[in-house]
C-alpha cells in the first residue's frame, strides 16, 4: 500500500536501485568466476606445478632409501645423495613460489593449513635421512616418512581450487585419483625393491606386500570405471597397456611363489624392467590426462571471459542506458505533470474565481478564450491532458450557466420585489389618505397597525433588492436629521415599542444615503430586540467620533460568545456570496452589502449589561453638522398633529405607527421630510417617501 501511494520519483528510483541490484549481482557471480578463474590459473603456476616435480622427487627418494636400507652398499649412497640434491632443488623451488603475492591472494584457509602441514613434512626429512643414513631406521618406518609426506601433497591438491564447472571439477577428482593409484603402486614398487635388495622376504615385508598389491589394485579399479567415460587415451594407458600387463604378471609371480625366509622369485633386474615401465604409463596417464584437461579448461576459461564481458560491460552499458532513459523519461513525465499540476491549480485558484468573480459582476464570458486546450502531446499523460481540457471547458461552462442561473434567479427576484414595492406604496398611500380622513380613535388605531405591517412588509422587500444586488430606489435630496433616520428605522421594528431612542445631536444624514441606511439600522435594532427577552428594552444612541458618526445599539439579552461574535463580524465586514440554498442570517447579509456600499463599519461586541451592542460607524463623507436641518425638523414636528391613542399611545405621523412615550423620545417625533419636497414637512406620514418611491426617483 505504501508503495503505491508512494511519489512517481520514488518508484522509479525504487525501479532503478532494484535494476541495478540485479546488475550487481549478475556481475558479482560472473566476477566471482574471473575471481576463481585468476585464482585457478595463480595456484597452478605458483603451487600445483611446483609440487608435481616434488611429488616424483619424493618417490624416487623413497624407492632408493628403501634400497639402500636393503643393500648398504657405496654405489646405493651415491645415487641416494643425487636424488636427495634433486628433492631439495624442487622443494626449494617450491617453498619460494608459494611465497608469491599471486599465490599469498589466492590460498584459502584451508589451502594454508595444507601448505604449512607439507612444510612441516619436508622439515621432517633431514631427522629421517640422518637415521637412513646410520641405520637406525627400518623400511617400514622410511616408507611411512615418505608417504606421509606424499599424503600431504595429496592433502595440498584436494585444497587448491578449481574452475566453476561440473565436469570439469569431475575431471580434476578424476585425474587426482589416478596419481593417488600411481602413488600406491608407487609404493609398491619401493617394498618390493627394499625387499630384493635385503634378497629376502620377512613375514612382516610379506603382509605389506600383500596389502600394498589389494590397494593399489583397488584403487586402480576406481579409477577406471571414471576414466572409461572421462579420458580414454588415460584409461588405456591405465588398464591395456602391455606394461601394465607385464607388470600384473611378474606382481602375480611375486605374490604366488614368494615364501618368508627364502630368497625371493625374481630378482631386481626384473622387477625393474616391469615395474618402471608399468610407472612409467600410470605417469603417462596421469600428466596427459592433466594436458587434456588443461585442454577442457580453454572453453570454460574463454566463456568465463565472455560472461564477465557481457554481464560486466554490456549490463553496465544496459544499466547505464536505463538509468538515462528512466531519468530522462522521468523528468518529462515529471514535466508534463507539473504542468497539468499547474494548469489544474490556476484553473482552481485563479480563472475559475475569476470567472464566477467577472460573472457575478454582470461581464460577458468567452468559455473558449477562458479555457484554452493545453497540449500534452498523444500518449498517455497527452491523453489525461485532454481529458483535463474537458474537464476545464466544462468547469467554465457550467459556472457561466450556474452564474447565468442566478443572474436570472436574481432578476426574477427584482422584479418581484420591484412589483411588490410598488404595491406596498400604493397601499401605503391610501392608508394615508384614510388616516387623514379618518376621525373615529379605534378605527384610526387599526389603520396604523396595518400601515406598519404595510412598512415592514416594504422592508422585506426591499431586502429583495438588496440581495438582487440593486438599490432600493428610496433617496433625499437634503440631509436629513440623523434622529428622524433613527425613528425611521425604529418604525420598521415589529417590537418597537421596546425601542429606546437617545438624543442624537445636531446631526443630519446625506439625503443619498437615508433610505439605505434606515433599513440598515432597522436590521440590526430588529435583531437586537428579537434575540433579547420581551421585558427587556434596546437603546439606540449616537455621538461623533474620530471617524465620523456612531450609533450604538444596545441590547438586553443574552449575549453571544466570542466564536459567534467573531463570525458575524466577519460576515459583516466581508459578507460572502449569497447562497440562495440557506436562509439564515439575511438580515446580516443585507447589513453587510448596505455598509459595503457606502463604507460604514458596523461591528458587535459584548455589552455592558451582558448582551450585545452593535456599533455602526458612519464615514464623514456622509454626516452634515447643520442647525437649520433641525430647525426645518422641528418646524415640522410642530406642524404634525396630535391625537390621543387608546391604552395610552401617541399616535403621530412619525411612520404611521404609534410610538410609546418614554422620557428619552422626543413627545412629538418629527416626520422625514418627503422625497419630492424635502424642505417641507409630510402631513401624516413622513417615513414613506411616496413619491420617490412610485416614481423610482432617487437622489
Amino acid at each position: 500500500m505504501r508503495i503505491r501511494n508512494a511519489r512517481l520519483r520514488t518508484k522509479i528510483t525504487a525501479l532503478l536501485l532494484s535494476l541495478i541490484a540485479l546488475w550487481v549481482f549478475a556481475a558479482w557471480v560472473t566476477l566471482r568466476e574471473g575471481v576463481n578463474l585468476l585464482w585457478v590459473s595463480a595456484l597452478n603456476t605458483n603451487v600445483a606445478a611446483p609440487i608435481d616435480d616434488v611429488q616424483p622427487e619424493l618417490q624416487r627418494e623413497r624407492q632408493l632409501s628403501m634400497i639402500r636400507l636393503g643393500h648398504p652398499g657405496a654405489q646405493e649412497r651415491v645415487a641416494l645423495d643425487r636424488q636427495r640434491a634433486r628433492t631439495d632443488q624442487t622443494v626449494a623451488v617450491f617453498r619460494k613460489s608459494i611465497q608469491s603475492r599471486e599465490a599469498k591472494l589466492a590460498e584459502s584457509s584451508d589451502l594454508k593449513r595444507a601448505i604449512n602441514s607439507l612444510l612441516q613434512q619436508f622439515d621432517g626429512l633431514t631427522a629421517s635421512r640422518g637415521e637412513i643414513d646410520s641405520g637406525l631406521a627400518d623400511r617400514a618406518k622410511t616408507a611411512a616418512v615418505y608417504t606421509n609426506a606424499i599424503d600431504a601433497i595429496f592433502t595440498v591438491d584436494d585444497s587448491m581450487a578449481t574452475l566453476d564447472d561440473k565436469d570439469f571439477a569431475r575431471d580434476t577428482r578424476t585425474l587426482v585419483q589416478l596419481n593417488r593409484a600411481r602413488e600406491v603402486l608407487s609404493q609398491e614398487d619401493a617394498l618390493v625393491s627394499g625387499i630384493l635388495a635385503a634378497r629376502r622376504f620377512t613375514n612382516t615385508d610379506y603382509l605389506q606386500f600383500i596389502q600394498d598389491v589389494g590397494a593399489q589394485r583397488d584403487e586402480l579399479g576406481k579409477v577406471r570405471e571414471e576414466l572409461q567415460n572421462t579420458d580414454r587415451t588415460s584409461y588405456d594407458l591405465a588398464t591395456k597397456s602391455s606394461a601394465i600387463t607385464r607388470f600384473r604378471t611378474v606382481e602375480t609371480t611375486l605374490m604366488t611363489r614368494a615364501r618368508p625366509g627364502k630368497l625371493p622369485p625374481i630378482t631386481a633386474a626384473q622387477w625393474r624392467a616391469a615395474a618402471d615401465p608399468a610407472l612409467k604409463d600410470l605417469s603417462d596417464a596421469v600428466f596427459g590426462g592433466g594436458s587434456r584437461l588443461v585442454g577442457k579448461s580453454t572453453p570454460i576459461v574463454i566463456g568465463v571471459i565472455v560472461r564477465l564481458a557481457l554481464a560486466g560491460g554490456l549490463g553496465l552499458l544496459a544499466v547505464i542506458a536505463s538509468i538515462v532513459v528512466s531519468i530522462t523519461t522521468a523528468r518529462s513525465l515529471m514535466q508534463q505533470l507539473e504542468k497539468l499540476r499547474i494548469a489544474a491549480l490556476e484553473l482552481a485558484d485563479q480563472r475559475l474565481p475569476g470567472v464566477v468573480e467577472r460573472l457575478g459582476r454582470g461581464e460577458k464570458v468567452d468559455v473558449a478564450a477562458e479555457a484554452p486546450p493545453l497540449q500534452f502531446g498523444t500518449d498517455e499523460i497527452g491523453q489525461v491532458g485532454h481529458a483535463f481540457n474537458s474537464v476545464q471547458e466544462t468547469a467554465i461552462r457550467t459556472a457561466v450557466e450556474q452564474a447565468e442561473l442566478r443572474r436570472g434567479i436574481r432578476d426574477i427576484l427584482l422584479s418581484l420585489a420591484r412589483r411588490s414595492q410598488a404595491l406596498v406604496h400604493r397601499q401605503l398611500t391610501l392608508l394615508d389618505s384614510m388616516e387623514r380622513r379618518q376621525d373615529d380613535t379605534t378605527e384610526l388605531e387599526d389603520l396604523f397597525h396595518v400601515d406598519h405591517l404595510a412598512t415592514r412588509m416594504r422592508r422585506n422587500a426591499e431586502n429583495l433588492i438588496v440581495l438582487s444586488g440593486a438599490t432600493p430606489a428610496r433617496g433625499w435630496r437634503r440631509p436629513v436629521p440623523m434622529i428622524d433616520v433613527v425613528r425611521s428605522a425604529v418604525a420598521e421594528v415589529e417590537d418597537y415599542t421596546r425601542v429606546t431612542v437617545m438624543p442624537m445631536g445636531e446631526i443630519a444624514l446625506a439625503g443619498r444615503a437615508v433610505g439605505d441606511i434606515v433599513h440598515l439600522l432597522a436590521e440590526l435594532i430588529e435583531n437586537a430586540v428579537s434575540f433579547s427577552p420581551p421585558y427587556t428594552q434596546a437603546q439606540v444612541s449616537g455621538h461623533m467620533v474620530a471617524h465620523g458618526y456612531a450609533v450604538e445599539i444596545e441590547d438586553r439579552g443574552l449575549g453571544m460568545t466570542d466564536e459567534i461574535l467573531t463570525d458575524i463580524n466577519e460576515r459583516v465586514t466581508d459578507p460572502p456570496e449569497f447562497n440562495l440554498s440557506s436562509s439564515a442570517h439575511l438580515g446580516l447579509y443585507v447589513v453587510g452589502r448596505l455598509a459595503m456600499r457606502y463604507d460604514i463599519k458596523v461591528s458587535l461586541k459584548h455589552s455592558s449589561y451582558g448582551g450585545t451592542t452593535a456599533v455602526v460607524i458612519i464615514p464623514h463623507e456622509l454626516v452634515v453638522e447643520s442647525a437649520e436641518n433641525e430647525s426645518e425638523s422641528g418646524a415640522a414636528a410642530r406642524s404634525v398633529p396630535v391625537g390621543v391613542a387608546a391604552g395610552g399611545m401617541t399616535a403621530t405621523s412619525y411612520g404611521d405607527v404609534p410610538a410609546r412615550v418614554t422620557e428619552a423620545t422626543v413627545l412629538e417625533p418629527p416626520a422625514l421630510p418627503s422625497p419630492a419636497e424635502p424642505s417641507a414637512p409630510a402631513p401624516t406620514r413622513s417615513s414613506t417617501p411616496v413619491s420617490a418611491e412610485a416614481t423610482g426617483s432617487a437622489s
